[in-house]
């Protein structure tokens, strides 16, 4: 087991992946460990000496922000935020999300400008460690003010409240604390608008959606180009000429990267009757490339935000300062997850035309993908079935973030809406699997009817291995079996292994 040590050094999506999806434990590096404790001193001293209300350490919350809480008072206040903050509803978060909420919320009090007890942290820490997963819910979060119900609920059995799975378990929050032979933790000030405040639910659902999108980026490269060979289409299109004459950079990469699957294949280099092909093959490098460049767009947004300190109030101790901002705000990832629920629903859109015209009786190609159509239906309805996907995409392409509501009595009077940008670019990346699972039955099977012609190498190889899962089709048989397990063989597979 590997050990990944907190540290103010910045990281990227794909480390911060690899190390919540791995067997890596974390532990407090001497950096963070001693700017937690020095901004705590600092803010117990500013308590201390306090001549006027400091928001959320010695008020209320939100609209309350004007009532004073006696010092007694402090940490039931702490206690009170998060039990009365815990209001979502909806579906569960998937666990990994969760994993990623974690980790990214320990990074941000990392930076000693949170305030946060060095003992709550370490708690956070020793949860994440021993695999509590809490029980989180997709509903509730305004995604300003921070992820405020999803925090929550995400810091629930830290104080012996709530629930969570252990070793695949679901306990109370109690149970899970006598299970690690633990007390409840007890907040001090300021403690749970720390680990409430932040953007922590919207970042991990960005993380995990960029992960994704890398990969399903590079299988639908490679998915095109196996289609582009069971269509009999022109290589010219993807020649590098044509492409730096407009050198956006994910067309470049798109177009160079189909046209090396495509070299060596006898479908390819043999004369066509035809100079060019439909859009969906034709122009595969524009519209793959515009999503590769949306995801790089995305990624440096959110690397800048998993890599900051999001809650309210911040401490900053070397400015002797303690400012009630807006850090919590959740607009650049909303703006970010919308557009890149756009650009995967274009990647599934562009997928589906091509599926569309495998199946149309074209080029040689019986009409449906069967030897007998009329008496077998063969691939008509899987095209029906990712028709109603591609269509929902485009349903939850609809812009979140230019909705807002407001709540705490018109103090929040302008919220991003990112958790919900945020859901709903998860749905459209799950849609986005199904419809390219699709796309590989369409044309592994249309490449059979090429035979004895072969295509390339690396092709050909993706070919096998995939008809070592799902075999050809000859006759009509139930054929959502095939879709899952197509799904499934990209989802297992690397498609860098197929260059």
């Amino acid at each position: 087991m590997t050990t990944h040590l907190i540290s103010h050094a910045p990281l990227t999506i794909e480390e911060v992946g690899s190390i919540v999806f791995s067997d890596t434990r974390l532990e407090l590096g001497p950096e963070a460990r001693e700017a937690v404790i020095r901004c705590r001193s600092y803010l117990d001293e500013r308590i201390a000496t306090a001549d006027k209300p400091i928001y959320g350490i010695t008020t209320g919350f939100g609209s309350l922000c004007n009532v004073s809480i006696e010092s007694e008072s402090l940490r039931q206040l702490q206690r009170n935020l998060v039990m009365s903050h815990a209001c979502g509803s909806g579906d569960e978060v998937p666990a990994p999300v969760v994993r990623l909420m974690m980790f990214l919320k320990i990074r941000s009090l990392s930076y000693g400008n949170s305030g946060v007890r060095i003992e709550t942290l370490e708690r956070l820490v020793d949860f994440y460690n021993a695999g509590v997963v809490p029980v989180v819910y997709q509903q509730g979060s305004l995604g300003a003010s921070g992820d405020l119900a999803p925090l929550a609920h995400m810091c629930l059995p830290m104080l012996g409240l709530g629930e969570a799975f252990l070793h695949g378990e679901r306990l109370t929050g109690d149970e899970v604390c006598r299970r690690l032979g633990v007390e409840p933790i007890t907040l001090g000030a300021k403690g749970g608008l720390a680990l409430l405040n932040g953007t922590q639910f919207m970042s991990a659902y960005a993380v995990w959606c960029l992960l994704e999108a890398r990969r399903l980026s590079g299988w639908a490269d490679r998915l095109a180009a196996l289609s582009i060979e069971a269509f009999d289409g022109c290589p010219d299109a993807f020649r590098e000429p044509v492409h730096r004459v407009r050198p956006h950079h994910g067309q470049l990469d798109t177009a160079r990267t189909i046209l090396s699957l495509l070299e060596g294949s006898a479908i390819a280099s043999r004369p066509k009757p035809y100079v060019q092909d439909p859009y969906s093959f034709r122009c595969a490098p524009q519209v793959h490339g515009a999503v590769k460049d949306t995801i790089d767009h995305v990624e440096s947004v959110v690397t800048t935000e998993i890599n900051s300190v999001t809650d309210n109030p911040t401490i900053l101790p070397d400015d002797d300062m303690i400012l009630s901002a807006g850090n919590f705000h959740g607009e650049p990832l909303a703006l970010v997850l919308d557009y890149l629920a756009i650009a995967l629903s274009e990647l599934a859109s562009i997928s589906s035309q091509r599926v569309y015209q495998l199946i149309g009786g074209k080029r040689g190609l019986p009409a449906f993908l069967v030897a007998e159509p009329g008496l077998n239906s063969g691939f008509m309805i899987p095209q029906y079935s990712i028709a109603s996907v591609v269509s929902q995409n485009k349903q939850l392409s609809t812009p979140a973030s230019v909705d807002s509501i407001e709540s705490s009595l018109g103090q929040e009077d302008h919220v991003s809406m990112g958790a919900n940008a945020a859901t709903k670019c998860a749905r459209v990346v799950d849609n986005v699997w199904r419809v390219l699972g699709v796309e590989l039955m369409n044309a592994a099977q249309a490449l059979d009817f090429r035979r004895p012609l072969k295509s390339s190498d690396a092709l050909e190889r993706l070919h096998a291995a995939y008809r070592g899962v799902v075999s050809f089709v000859d006759r009509d048989r139930v054929l959502y079996h095939d879709m899952s397990a197509s799904v499934d063989f990209l989802k297992d597979n690397r498609h860098e292994d197929y260059n």
